[in-house]
């Protein structure tokens, strides 16, 4: 849980970042077209050609879209990282603390792993366990595999 909340937490400072990065580069890009337009409108008074106007020549436009484009792409991965949790939290609700114990056991493993290697992390006997097992694959969690003399139990 502690897991959790250290990425939920993670996932809120990135949005509030993003937004903030947001709200200043709109009022830069706001503050740079009115000095652009300025800057034109001296030009074209002037005897000067269009074409060496500096605003025409500048990569301002580019660097504020990157800069843009992070910000969103980091707002983005803030709302992933928000969210990622609630989705997991769905997908398996009702999983009691033995149940979220093997999966989480089973997670860190890559998904897999045999049903002996459980009964030795665990400590639970070979009845609770096959039971916890029964519960969690009516739960389509998980599935079990037979693997000669023993079961692979492989996440959903």
């Amino acid at each position: 849980m502690a897991k959790e909340s250290t990425i939920k937490l993670i996932g809120i400072v990135l949005i509030g970042v993003s937004v903030l990065l947001v709200v200043l580069l709109s009022l830069i890009k706001a503050n740079l077209d009115e000095q652009s337009a300025f800057l034109c409108s001296v030009v074209s008074s002037s005897s000067m050609d269009m074409s060496s106007c500096p605003v025409h020549k500048s990569n301002t436009s580019w660097l504020l879209i990157v800069a843009f484009s992070l910000s969103f792409l980091s707002l983005a991965a803030g709302a992933f990282l928000l969210l990622k949790p609630l989705a997991e939290r769905k997908a398996f609700p009702k999983l009691d603390e033995q149940e979220k114990q093997v999966y989480d056991l089973l997670k860190s493993h890559q998904g897999s792993l045999y049903q002996s290697d459980i009964l030795k992390e665990t400590q639970l006997s070979k009845v609770k366990l096959t039971r916890l097992l029964d519960r969690m694959e009516q739960k389509e969690v998980l599935e079990r595999k037979r693997r000669g003399m023993t079961n692979i139990i492989v996440l959903r």
